[in-house]
């Protein structure tokens, strides 16, 4: 775990800066075959790329840097100080970056202690890369994860991350802070951030990457929960908490960073409470989570009701039967399948859901809004199908969206067929018919920005969605559909303008 001795991160910090430790210098250290490879955990490929350089001295100081921090391999004290001029061998000792690795006696070779890469991302700022620094992976360590495991930035983080709605704050928190990039992500539009964990390490680590970064108006602070901040409230609250559904039996291990210690999703049952307690009157939290379905009892129903109280809006991205869910968390830990523990833990693993009558385990993402006056008015919480990425941009989008709810959710049937509306830029028509035949059977419009929705229209709709451009009015195109097709004009509206709301509120159709 590194220190946070300020005069040593400077030197790292400029080391790093005239080594071009980037995203795209370590991404063009290898082929994109072996860094396909490195994804799914295998260095192999990587390594024998970067070997044949390092053997003849011709390994830049960046691919030293990932041999070192990256790949987890170790370095000799002479290629860390070519690496790392400034701070050398010897400082990035003192900084708990390595140590001499003992099982190489009378040598010189100096062991990774921390995993430390690149991190590039664009927000509503504009492009921006960082450094993070977190505990060694189970590809370096060549065994299973230690509890208080400190991770680095995974696929839930950059998920969150993409979500973040663009907004400014007075002061903002980041629940569960971790390495603590989300309160960095926060931080370039707060004045100020807190950020919480129940791990020290995580906290320390999370201090560390901000100082090395240059950002200074993060306050760190240790404890559970909402007890670090009572009585305090927030303009935005993020989280990425330790969701996990883990059996609560002494054998199954729990890590800090993904097991919240509470049974089944109780642990994001009290953080959306907290929430409701937390924010300030048209403050915004966003945070992931798992929820669990019993028999006849749906997942997102149990959200709704936890959510009482505030505006919500909640996706749910991913549906995992009991086994598979049981699967994929033992996997995270470094666990593989053929490992001792492998099977006993999955039978105690199905073994708490049978008890508790689990059948499948939601995740997702939550968007909770305060409301500013009065009652909620936004209560939508639905499937939407993962395409397998995090957009970029998704954060405006869900941003938008608030907006666009806002806009229209007071508006009477008659006040909103007064609107002139757009089509959004990125939105596309398919038709598909019979061959031969002139009429579509099927019509679909697509989304390829925000959720990447698919939406099936019936002709009418199309045409209406067709006409928007912002010159006539929603009612004066339906009449003109319903003259078209010959159908009444009041039962015509009453059948689009629902759906209207609908396009609006997801992005298809735009206020002019």
């Amino acid at each position: 775990m590194p220190t946070l001795d300020a005069d040593l991160i400077t030197a790292l910090r400029a080391d790093l800066t005239t080594a071009d430790f980037t995203v795209d210098t370590v991404r063009g250290l290898w082929s994109e075959a072996a860094g396909g490879a490195l994804t799914r955990s295998h260095r192999v490929a990587a390594q024998r790329e970067l070997a044949a350089a390092r053997e003849v001295g011709e390994l830049t100081a960046a691919g030293t840097l990932a041999w070192l921090f990256v790949l987890g391999l170790p370095v000799t004290g002479s290629e860390l100080d070519a690496a790392l001029p400034e701070l050398g061998a010897d400082g990035a000792a003192a900084l708990g970056l390595a140590e001499l690795d003992e099982t190489q006696p009378a040598s010189d070779l100096l062991r990774p202690l921390v995993d430390l890469r690149p991190y590039a991302f664009t927000d509503a700022r504009g492009a921006q890369e960082w450094w993070i620094a977190s505990d060694l992976g189970e590809l370096a360590l060549g065994h299973a994860l230690g509890a208080d495991h400190v991770l680095g930035v995974g696929g839930a983080s950059t998920t969150l991350s993409s979500l973040i709605l663009p907004r400014e704050a007075e002061l903002a928190l980041d629940l569960g802070t971790g390495c603590g990039i989300q309160a960095m992500h926060v931080a370039r539009r707060a004045r100020r951030v807190i950020a919480t964990d129940i791990s020290a390490r995580a906290l320390e680590y999370a201090d560390f990457n901000a100082r090395l970064n240059g950002i200074g108006n993060i306050e760190f602070r240790l404890g559970s929960l909402f007890e670090p901040v009572a009585g305090e409230r927030f303009g935005q609250i993020v989280s990425n908490p330790p969701f996990v559904i883990t059996p609560r039996v002494a054998e199954v291990p729990e890590y800090e960073y993904r097991d919240g210690g509470f049974t089944g999703d109780e642990l994001v049952q009290r953080v959306v409470a907290g929430i409701r307690e937390h924010l300030e009157p048209g403050g915004v939290a966003q945070l992931l989570g798992n929820w669990e379905y019993y028999a006849g009892v749906d997942g997102l129903d149990r959200v709704r009701s936890w959510a009482e109280g505030l505006d919500a809006w909640v996706v749910e991205r991913e549906l995992q039967d009991a086994p598979r869910y049981a699967e994929t968390w033992i996997r995270d830990g470094g666990t593989r399948s053929g490992d001792p523990e492998y099977d006993r833990w999955y039978a105690q693993w199905l073994d708490d859901f049978a008890a508790r009558g689990v059948e499948y385990v939601g995740f997702g993402y939550l968007t909770l809004r305060a409301p500013a006056g009065g009652e909620p008015t936004l209560a939508r919480f639905e499937q939407v199908e993962s395409s397998g990425t995090n957009p970029a941009g998704i954060g405006a989008h869900v941003a938008q969206a608030l907006a666009a709810h806002d806009a229209v959710s007071g508006l009477t049937d008659a006040a909103l067929a007064e609107l002139r509306l757009k089509v959004a830029r990125d939105v596309t028509e398919e038709r598909h018919s019979w061959p031969g035949d002139e009429a579509p059977i099927v019509i679909t419009l697509r989304q390829g920005a925000g959720f990447g929705r698919a939406l099936q229209v019936d002709p009418a709709l199309s045409g209406l969605v067709g006409a928007c451009d912002g010159e006539l009015t929603i009612g004066q195109i339906s009449d003109a559909i319903a003259a078209l097709f010959e159908v009444d004009e009041a039962e015509l509206r009453a059948d689009l303008l629902p759906r209207v709301r609908e396009l609006v509120f997801t992005g298809f159709l735009e206020l002019a």
